[in-house]
């Protein structure tokens, strides 16, 4: 019989905002407006916490130092009434671009084509607005949910029984649990439980759903996770039901915590496929930068995935990002949305 337990909830809090300083003078080289300075692009966030949401926006600082512009950072802390209105705020700011990070389409849509009426360049990153002029940076969900998936497969065989972590109507989980239901039906695997919750406590609320979900389910040996933060509370939930060995946790996204996690002594979180948060953060900035000088980033923009094994980071000693970064160069850059003009960010 299959559980499911599907909830989300929203805080209505009110955003963090971050600027930071303005370049006193324009990039030279750089095309107009960039030449001359005073640039402000807005980051609006639909999460408002997690290691891949601070990773991010370290990305976009440093992308947005290196190029002189002003930038705002605010989040809706899961809440989408709060995105709409952190994107009216920037719209009536008159900013030259905004990074709309994640959430949902069906709030967001009009309101971004708002944004493009009043000669705004927007960009959007794990969020599908449907709108040809809004460039889409993706981090090749497929491929993340793949590389993951067929790990699970070379270390459990076809046939095995399975828990998903799961949220509808997230642009991103929907990519990835797409791939997951393909890998059920051509590996013959059981998917015996679906559960989840997007909220300010992730982790705890997940960790308390996947208690239920493996006692009522002792026969589940694997949990798909496709994203750290699922991840983190299936961890604690298995560590505390003492289950580890039996149960495996195969996921997406990472950050020094997951690692962390990940090369405990017989940590149940084998696997993971991720790009580089603060990477995506740099993409995203250049991708709204030439947008904003009339240079098409392209419709889409895609960041390639690296898969990552808990036998990875203790045969190499990865303990962190940096270390990571090291040991997988592909891990540590991007050549998507780069031109000549737009300087590299300092690390």
């Amino acid at each position: 019989m299959k559980t499911s337990i599907l909830s989300v909830a929203g805080l209505a809090l009110s955003a963090a905002l971050v600027a930071a300083p303005v370049a006193a003078q324009g990039l030279r080289g750089a095309p107009a407006p960039f030449d001359k300075g005073g640039v402000e692009i807005a980051v609006v966030s639909f999460l408002g916490s997690g290691d891949w949401l601070q990773a991010f926006e370290a990305g976009t600082k440093r992308q947005a130092s290196a190029l002189g512009v002003t930038l705002t950072l605010s989040q809706a802390r899961n809440d989408n009434d709060t995105q709409r209105n952190l994107v009216e705020q920037a719209i009536n700011r008159r900013v030259k671009g905004i990074v709309i990070n994640n959430g949902r389409p069906e709030v967001l849509k009009d309101v971004a084509q708002k944004a493009l009426d009043a000669g705004i360049k927007v960009v959007a990153y794990d969020v599908n607005l449907d709108n040809p002029a809004i460039p889409q940076i993706e981090q090749s969900d497929r491929d993340m949910a793949r590389l993951v998936l067929e790990q699970a497969i070379r270390d459990k065989g076809d046939g095995f029984t399975a828990g998903a972590v799961y949220v509808a109507g997230f642009a991103p989980l929907d990519r990835r649990y797409a791939v997951f239901k393909e890998f059920v039906k051509n590996h013959k695997l059981t998917e015996k439980a679906v559960w989840g919750v997007v909220n300010d406590t992730v982790p705890a609320s997940v960790a308390d759903q996947t208690k239920a979900v493996l006692r009522a389910n002792p026969d589940i040996s694997v949990v798909f996770t496709p994203w750290d933060e699922f991840a983190k509370g299936v961890k604690l939930a298995i560590d505390e039901l003492g289950v580890a060995k039996k149960v495996k946790i195969y996921g997406v996204d990472t950050s020094t915590a997951d690692i962390q996690l990940m090369i405990e002594p017989d940590s149940a979180w084998v696997a993971t496929a991720a790009t580089n948060a603060a990477v995506v953060g740099e993409v995203a900035v250049r991708a709204v930068s030439l947008a904003i000088a009339g240079q098409n980033p392209g419709r889409a923009v895609m960041l390639q995935p690296t898969l990552v094994t808990r036998k990875d980071l203790i045969d190499n000693r990865i303990r962190t990002i940096e270390d990571l970064q090291k040991k997988f160069p592909a891990f540590s850059a991007s050549s998507a949305a780069t031109a000549k003009w737009i300087p590299a960010p300092k690390h």
